[in-house]
Parts: structure tokens; C-alpha cells; sequence
């Protein structure tokens, strides 16, 4: 990688391949190298060299097709152009590889989330040793998410191993063939046949595992005991004895926490004594929490319920309770059939994995209770305004009992996820999980909705409603293809869906039937949604293809969602706010919500999770992407006004900041470059870079070039633009430093460095008035309040408006004008005449530049000691040490220069121009010894000279001074081209070569 295309030795290849790369209608045959950041291409075929290099991070699109053209080929497109790559010896590993690394990328500008390679992983065995460390890590991360989604399990659980068995159902008498998965807290099974048996079993309630007797009929099997004396029967098994090894050793790390109390509901998180009560208060609460659902205060249950609970009690016999029920077909066919009120917070813990969180942090919701009380946040302002409108038609909300609930939930959640914070939405779906569970219970099942089930919806940008907004267009093209082009005319699928499944429909359905559709979302997932969504889309195609305009369409999916209704509920209907759409002259037919569900398994129950996927992976390229350039146009629109780039120049500059922003995230500063990213704060203000990356920047695209002394001129520019003195500087501080080099007339070019060798704090006034003064204290430590208090004592009313009309006067912009700027002394007179001779050497009019400059700078050497000497009244006095130890610089110039060595000279890039300057101007060995720009010689005192410390000269002198000289008027009067030093750039393809002295011989033997 560092050979052929100049990476760095941060960057780490994770896999190369051999293949085809279409140049046109020709394919030339290479290999691909996909890294971390990076696809790369290289091919040397009959004496011509190709090489491709393109960011992850520009990728828009990357998908595997086959066309007559391009042959099982895999096209990865950017904003510009489109590449292909075809005759791949296993095209299918390749893509998969190529679709992990763009997903980290589109993490990274996401949420700045980097890629950070796993240290734990074991070595790798004979069959493996020629497989890079990183090219396990992903495998290993893939099959991490796969089980974890297969089996809505934590974030950090980890897959140790899986393997085929059978598993014996005493339920159908049968063996069911499968595979074993085991990971670090968790045994789980599923069946080969989909839908057919699926069990989970925590390792926390196991009780035994034990190698049973063998025969024909039942080989190599192992019995697994828990502590609800529930035995589960695995067969079949290839190596049993490290199986067995393996979870004892994995039982052995897991802590012996008997947080059950033997109920049968205590497995699902559910405590018998906590279930009869209607609050409790404890320290850490400081409030009375509910450990009740909000929906048992209500009527009690009804035949219908009864009935319902009769059923799920026959299969909670037949087929366990708890964590460890095995989950089949008539599991499902018993959820789409409505979970009774009193079992669904179990069920909803149960499906959604959220009470095995709930189990290994206990105490967890208290101790963020008591965190968030009192804080005052962003989040929480958000949330205290949108509470009363949380299902405010629904008695559990019209009392403080409800409201307080739900602010300590979303608190709660804002202060674990300060990423997320709270997003709108939010509470809806909250206030729907606290009406069936406890707090601590709907705390956690937000958990799994916003962190696992729903990813990325509930943020700043809503990025996972816009992907599922993006499968659900691609779903209606596929599925309903006719009513889709209709559909897209009008505008209305983009516009129906990010409510739909923000809320999970309970925004714009009855809450009686919307729930039925959370039932089912819990269990299944978000392909319920989807079939549902269709369903409705379907149901309603004549009407809406009769459609004229958008409002037209809205209106008629308004109304038949209103009318959906759940015939057996118990409770009395709940009056909704989209009845409102509903007309009054023949009210619309009822459409009832199980045949609605029963329609959308019926017509569209073929979705499978792992297509959805996929489509969400073709979408969140499209979707972020898309977002990336939002940004861009927002921080270009806010501020071209205080600009003088063109649009095209802004939109590039902002690409090439971002592109050094994210470079530093994965190249050696990871972690400082996370921090300074915060997705939360304005477009302006999520891209910032430090110094190191300004220096590269300006280097790149400054027109103050100074040799090797850049870096130094670099660094005061940055000084200067870092207002906040945080280190960090954003696009528009970075824009209006360039501004001023690119676009500024002479005066405000002379301004900017002149301003740039004064001292830090001195670049111009700065302090003004302020009310602080009332807080002062002198050198004893008495308050000077009462001092001003005397003052005051006349007119106290009159003085205390005087003080907030001048506080309000310095809250008001301010322009600096020429008279602002402090005086400069000698030495940083000299830095700044050296910094110009620096800047002229490359200058086709060099030598007249150099005399212009060495003839105002002999001119305003003598204008400061004029004004030194009316400053001091024409003498010192004779024990002045100033006086006794320096001779003025004046001396110095009717001096003639010394005689010096070749050592001494040489390094002078402006020697021969010397020589040029009149004997009458200054003497180029008092402005530039060895040329040394600001900065590098500033802290030693040249031979023969000490610097003067009264002198000094005005900001208006060097303009007047600078005036006089036409090629230096000529020089700063000069507009620079940027767009050459961009197009200079971007030839440079996207990637920062390393900066060394080694010769080609000697970088080829590093990088081997």
C-alpha cells in the first residue's frame, strides 16, 4: 500500500483480490486492495500503469449486478464518476468485505464513530495463518451482528462458536434440525426450517450442563438444566467434550446473581411483589416511581381478555415461560392474534431481548433517575415541552401521576444516550410501553427500540426513518410498481412514510389497533411495519391513482387509517386526532385491524430481514450522503455573504476541510479528532481542525508562501483565527482566513500580517468597557463594589441604566478600523520585514521587491526613532541600563556591515539580491541574517545588536510607508487564483503521501 500508492503506515490493508477494472470499454487486469479508509486499484499491463484510489467515504453507491456489458461485475459509484470491477474468483466475499467497510464509513461521518480493530481476538489457527488480523476482525464482526439481530441480544455479546445438532421439542415429540450458537452469557438454537423453533437460553439461569449416555438413535447428546427445572436435549453434536469445555468455562466467568425469586414470571423480569403495588419510593428515586403499568388502573379485564390470556397460559404450558420458551409458529400465529393487556409488557420484554438487560444491570434506571434530577439540558427542555402532548386523549396522561412517569423515562434515556438525547416521537412511543410496563421496564424496551430494533431513527437527522423512508419507495417499486411512478408524481410516499415509522403507526391509527401492530413489531421485527405500510398503500390503490394532487392522496390514507379499528378491545374507545379528516356527509367503512395484518402477511409475508438489510445498506449510502451535501449547501449558504468566493470555490474548500477533518480521524489522532466532531451542534460547527491540519491546509492553498518557514506563518494565522482559544478552528474562521490573503485590497493584506507578528492577546483592543468591574477585587481582597457604591450613592437608578446601556453597546459588533491596532515594536518589525523577504523570493519581480521592502524598511526604522525621541523627550537619562547597554538601530545603520563567513550566509535564498539594495537603505544584515523567518530567531539576539525596547511604529506608518513603493503596491494589490491550487489538490488522488527524505530506493525497502 505505502509502495504504490504513497499511504501511510496508519493505513492497514485488510484484503486484496485479483480482478478486472473497466478503463472504458477495456478491461485491465490487476488487483483491488480494499483497506480501512480506502478501495485502491493497480495494474501494469504491456508497459502501462493504472492505479485507482477512492475514499469509502465518497462512495454513494456499491451494489453487485450483472449486465451483458459488465459480467457479475460490482459498481462502485462516487458523486463524480462510476467504477467496475468484474472477474472475481469468489465475487461474493469480495462484496460482502467492500459492503462492511463502506458501512464503517458511513458510520464515521454519521457520528464519527471510527473503526477500532478488536485486540481480543485468538491467533490464528494453520488454515488461517494467511489471513490478515483485520480481515478476521470483520468476519468475526459480521457474524457477531447476524447472531445478535437472529437473536435480539446486546451489543456486546460476542459469538464464540456455532455448530449443527438437533434439539429435542417435547412439544412436537420430535428432533428439529439446526444449528448451536454460544457465545459468552447466552446457548442459543435455531431451526434450519424458518419459523420452526428458536430458544435462548441465558447462561445465568443455567443450572446443569452434563454429557448424557449415547446411542444409534440419540448421539453424542448434552442436557442442559436451568433453574426453572426446565431440561433441554442437544444431539448430534461433532465435538461434544469442547462444547461442554467451552460453556463450563463460560459459566465459570458468569456471576451467580439470583436476580429471579422462582415465579415463573420472574424470568421475564416480572416480580410478584413489585406487580401489587401502585408505588414506591427509595433514596435513589427521590421521587414515588410507578411499578405499575399506568393501564392497570384502569377497567379490569374483560371475557374477551380472559380468553386471550386462557390461550397464551395453554401455550405457556406446553412451551415454557420466560426467557427460555421455545419460540415456534403458533407463538407467532398467538401474537397476531392480540397479546392480552396483562401479558403484553412481559411479551414485549421477552421478544425485544430488553429484559436480558434489564436482568444484568440491576439498578442501572435508578442511579440515571438520579443522575438526570435536576439537570437542565437541551434535551430536557425538549421533553418538558412535549409531555402534555404525549397521547393527551388517553386518561393515563391527563394526571401528573402519568406525565411524571414519563419525564423520568426520557430523562433517564437522554442522560445514558446523550448522542440521542431526546428526539421527537420519542414520547408517543413511550407513553404507549409505560401504559403495560413498569418504568424500569419501558426504560429498557426504549433501549432496544432506539439502540437495536430502530437504529439511528431517533437522532438529530432521523437517519433511520430516511433509510427505511428510501426500502419502503424501493419496496412500493417493486411490489406495487404501477401506483409507485403515480406516487412519486404527487410527492407522497417520502412525505406518508417518516410518520409511519417514527411512531410505529400510533400517530395516525386508532391506539387500540396501533398497538396490536407494536404486538407484532416486537416479535418480528420491522418487516411487519413494511408489510403493513404496503398493505395500506394496496388497499387504497384505485382511489389514490385518481389523485390529482398530494393533499388529495393524504387525505384519503387519513382517513382509512382513522377508520382501522380493533373490534376486541375492552376498553372504551379513545377518541383520535386524525378523526378530524373524516367527513361528516357518509362516514367512511370500518376496516378491521387483523384483517389488515392478516392482508399484509397474505400479499407481502414474503420479506425476508436479510433483504431488508440489504436495501437498508444501498439506502444509507444514498441517505448520508445525501445529507453530507445538505450540510455542505447549508454551511456554503450561511456564509457566502461574508465572503468573497464564489459558490463552486466554497463548496470545494468545504470538501477539502471535511477531507482533512476525517483524515485525521483515521490517521494517528482518532481519538481527538472524535471529540471535536459533535453531531449535535450546527452544520457550521461539526467539522473543525487543529493546528497540525491547518498548517497542510495552508500550505496547499496559501499565497504567503515562505519556503521551509511556512509552518511558522501558519501557525500565527492560527492563532489569530482561533477566537475561542480552543485549539480548533471551523470552515467559516478557516474561509476568512483565506478570504483575506485571496481577496483583501493592499490596506487589508498589510493589516492581516501585520497583525500576525504581534504577541498573542495583542492583535487588536482587547477589552472593552464592562459591568464586570462591579466584581472586581484589589490587592487586599476587598470587594471594590463598595468603593463604586460611593460613587453611586448620588444617583443609583440613573448609574445602574448607564452600566446596561454600555453593557448592551459591547454586546454590539464592533469593525476594527486601522486606529485599533497596537503599535510594534522593534523586534516585531524585524520579524515582519523578514517574513517579506521570505514571501518575495520566488516573485518574478524578486529583486525589485527586495529593494522595495529593504528601502521602507530603512524609512521606518528612522520614523521610530524619531518618534522615540519625542516620546522620551529627546534624552534618556544617564543610569537608564536601556541606554548604557544598546546602541540605538540608527547607529547600527551608518555601520558598515561586517565581514562574514560562507558557513554564515549560506541558506540566504535573497544573497545575490543584496547587493542590489543602495548604500543610503537599510543594511540587509540588520533586517534578514540567514533570511530566518518570524519566529525562528526571535528568542537569540543577533551579533552586535540589541534590540531597542522604545521603539516603536504605528499600523498607519507601514501603510503609508508600503504606499510609496509601486511593485510592493502591485504585489498586495494582486488577486490570487485558487482554483489552480484546489485543481492542484484533488490531483494529488484523495490521499496524504508521506512526507520523508528517503530516496525511492530507500521508501520501496521500508514498505517490504
Amino acid at each position: 500500500m505505502r509502495k504504490l500508492f504513497g499511504m501511510p503506515g496508519e493505513e492497514k490493508l485488510v484484503n486484496y483480490y485479483s480482478c478486472s477494472y473497466w478503463k472504458g470499454r477495456v478491461p485491465r487486469q490487476g488487483w483491488v486492495y480494499l483497506s480501512v479508509n480506502h478501495l485502491c486499484f493497480y495494474s501494469f499491463l504491456l508497459g502501462k500503469e493504472v492505479t485507482l484510489v477512492v475514499q469509502w467515504t465518497e462512495v454513494t453507491r456499491l451494489e453487485k449486478n450483472a449486465t451483458l456489458v459488465f459480467p457479475e461485475s460490482v459498481r462502485v459509484s462516487t458523486r463524480h464518476t462510476e467504477h467496475y470491477f468484474s472477474m472475481f474468483l469468489n465475487i461474493n466475499d469480495t462484496f460482502k468485505l467492500m459492503e462492511q467497510l463502506a458501512t464503517i464509513a458511513m458510520r464515521q461521518l454519521l457520528d464519527n464513530e471510527g473503526f477500532a480493530a478488536d485486540r481480543t481476538l485468538p491467533k490464528a489457527c494453520k488454515t488461517l495463518k494467511n489471513v490478515s488480523a483485520l480481515k478476521r476482525d470483520l468476519d468475526a464482526r459480521a457474524k457477531n451482528e447476524r447472531y445478535r439481530a437472529l437473536f435480539r441480544l446486546t451489543p456486546d455479546e460476542r459469538l464464540d462458536g456455532h455448530t449443527d445438532c438437533t434439539l429435542w421439542t417435547p412439544f412436537a415429540k420430535m428432533h428439529i434440525v439446526g444449528q448451536l450458537f454460544v457465545s459468552n452469557n447466552y446457548i442459543c438454537f435455531c431451526s434450519r426450517e424458518e419459523d420452526l423453533c428458536q430458544l435462548i437460553i441465558p447462561l445465568r439461569e443455567v443450572s446443569i450442563v452434563e454429557k448424557a449416555d449415547s446411542s444409534s438413535v440419540l448421539p453424542c447428546p448434552v442436557s442442559i438444566s436451568t433453574k426453572n427445572k426446565m431440561t433441554f436435549l442437544f444431539a448430534n453434536l461433532k465435538d461434544r467434550d469442547f462444547l461442554v469445555q467451552r460453556i463450563s468455562d463460560f459459566l465459570q466467568r458468569t456471576p451467580d446473581k439470583l436476580w429471579s425469586d422462582g415465579h415463573p414470571l420472574a424470568l421475564s423480569g416480572y416480580s410478584v411483589s413489585q406487580r401489587g403495588c401502585v408505588g414506591a419510593t427509595t433514596s435513589l428515586y427521590c421521587h414515588t416511581v410507578i411499578l405499575t403499568p399506568l393501564s392497570l388502573f384502569l377497567s379490569p379485564p374483560q371475557t374477551k381478555e380472559k380468553m386471550k390470556e386462557e390461550s397464551w397460559n395453554i401455550h405457556f404450558f406446553e412451551f415454557g415461560r420466560g426467557v427460555c420458551m421455545y419460540r415456534t409458529s403458533k407463538t407467532r400465529e398467538l401474537v397476531l392474534n392480540g397479546i392480552p393487556e396483562s401479558l403484553r409488557g412481559e411479551l414485549w420484554l421477552l421478544f425485544s431481548g430488553a429484559q436480558n438487560e434489564m436482568a444484568t444491570h440491576p439498578g442501572y434506571y435508578a442511579e440515571l433517575v438520579e443522575q438526570a434530577m435536576g439537570r437542565c439540558t437541551l434535551a430536557t427542555e425538549e421533553i418538558e415541552r412535549d409531555l402534555h402532548r404525549s397521547m393527551p386523549e388517553h386518561h393515563a396522561f391527563q394526571n401528573e401521576m402519568g406525565i411524571a412517569a414519563l419525564r423520568r423515562v426520557l430523562t433517564a434515556y437522554a442522560c445514558r444516550n446523550p448522542g440521542i438525547g431526546y428526539c421527537q416521537a420519542m414520547n408517543i412511543v413511550t407513553s404507549v410501553l409505560l401504559l403495560y410496563c413498569t418504568e424500569e421496564e419501558a426504560f429498557w424496551l426504549l433501549v432496544a427500540l432506539c439502540e437495536r430494533m430502530l437504529p439511528d431513527y431517533y437522532n438529530t437527522r432521523v437517519v433511520g426513518a430516511l433509510v427505511d423512508q428510501g426500502v419502503f419507495e424501493e419496496l412500493t417499486r417493486e411490489c406495487l410498481p404501477l401506483l409507485y411512478e403515480h406516487m412519486q408524481e404527487l410527492g407522497v410516499i417520502s412525505t406518508i412514510s417518516l410518520s409511519w415509522f417514527l411512531t410505529l403507526f400510533l400517530s395516525v391509527m386508532p391506539f387500540d389497533s396501533a398497538v396490536l401492530l407494536v404486538d407484532c413489531f416486537f416479535y418480528e421485527g420491522i418487516k411487519v411495519i413494511f408489510q403493513v405500510a404496503l398493505a395500506v398503500l394496496h388497499a387504497n390503490m384505485d382511489t389514490l391513482l385518481g389523485c390529482t394532487d398530494e393533499g388529495e392522496a393524504m387525505t384519503i390514507l387519513g382517513r382509512y387509517l382513522d377508520n382501522v379499528v380493533n373490534k376486541q378491545t375492552v376498553s372504551p374507545p379513545i377518541p383520535h386526532l386524525h378523526a378530524l379528516l373524516t367527513s361528516g356527509d357518509e362516514p367512511p367503512p370500518e376496516i378491521d385491524v387483523f384483517q389488515l395484518i392478516k392482508s399484509s402477511y397474505d400479499k407481502f409475508g414474503s420479506l425476508r430481514a436479510d433483504v431488508i438489510e440489504q436495501m437498508r445498506f444501498k439506502q444509507r449510502l444514498k441517505v448520508i450522503q445525501s445529507l453530507e451535501d445538505t450540510a455542505k449547501r447549508s454551511v456554503v449558504r450561511a456564509i457566502m455573504t461574508d465572503s468573497a468566493f464564489s459558490i463552486e470555490e466554497l463548496e470545494e474548500l468545504y470538501v477539502l476541510f471535511k477531507a482533512k477533518h476525517i483524515m485525521s480521524c483515521y490517521w494517528g489522532a482518532s481519538c481527538t479528532a472524535a471529540e471535536r466532531h459533535d453531531p449535535s451542534l450546527p452544520y457550521l460547527e461539526q467539522y473543525r481542525i487543529d493546528l497540525e491540519q491547518f498548517c497542510q491546509l495552508f500550505g496547499a492553498l496559501g499565497t504567503w508562501l515562505c519556503g521551509t518557514h511556512t509552518v511558522t506563518l501558519a501557525a500565527r494565522h492560527f492563532r489569530l483565527l482561533d477566537s475561542n482559544k480552543d485549539g480548533l478552528i471551523n470552515f467559516k474562521e478557516f474561509v476568512t482566513g483565506l478570504s483575506g490573503m485571496y481577496h483583501g485590497d493592499m490596506t487589508e493584506k498589510l493589516k492581516l500580517l501585520y497583525k500576525l507578528h504581534l504577541p498573542p492577546g495583542k492583535q487588536g483592543k482587547t477589552q472593552l468597557f464592562s459591568i464586570d468591574i462591579l466584581h472586581l477585587q484589589d490587592s487586599s481582597g476587598i470587594a471594590i463594589r463598595s468603593q463604586c457604591n460611593i460613587v453611586m450613592s448620588v444617583s443609583e437608578v440613573k448609574d445602574y441604566k448607564y452600566y446596561l446601556r454600555m453593557w448592551a453597546k459591547e454586546k454590539e459588533p464592533k469593525i476594527e478600523t486601522i486606529k485599533d491596532l497596537p503599535r510594534m515594536n522593534q523586534e516585531q518589525f524585524i520579524e515582519l520585514c523578514k517574513t517579506l523577504y521570505n514571501m518575495f523570493s520566488e516573485d518574478p519581480l524578486e529583486q525589485e521587491l527586495y529593494h522595495a521592502i529593504a528601502t521602507v524598511a530603512s524609512l521606518l526604522l528612522r520614523i521610530g526613532e524619531v518618534g522615540k525621541k519625542f516620546t522620551n523627550n529627546g534624552a534618556k537619562k544617564p543610569t537608564d541600563p536601556t541606554y548604557t547597554q544598546a546602541p540605538t538601530l540608527a547607529a547600527q545603520l551608518e555601520t558598515p556591515p561586517q565581514q562574514t563567513s560562507d558557513e554564515e550566509v549560506k541558506d540566504d535564498t535573497s544573497v545575490s539580491s543584496y547587493s542590489m539594495v543602495s548604500t543610503g537603505s537599510l543594511q540587509c544584515e540588520d533586517i534578514a541574517d540567514d533570511t530566518v523567518l518570524i519566529g525562528c530567531a526571535g528568542d537569540q539576539q543577533r551579533r552586535g545588536s540589541t534590540l531597542d525596547g522604545d521603539w516603536s511604529i504605528t499600523f498607519e506608518q507601514v501603510l503609508a510607508s508600503m504606499l510609496t513603493e509601486p511593485p510592493l503596491v502591485d504585489y498586495f494589490e494582486k488577486k490570487g487564483d485558487i482554483q489552480a491550487r484546489m485543481a492542484t489538490c484533488k490531483m494529488q488522488r484523495g490521499v496524504e503521501r508521506q512526507v520523508s527524505s528517503s530516496s525511492d530506493h530507500e521508501l520501496a525497502q521500508l514498505s517490504t
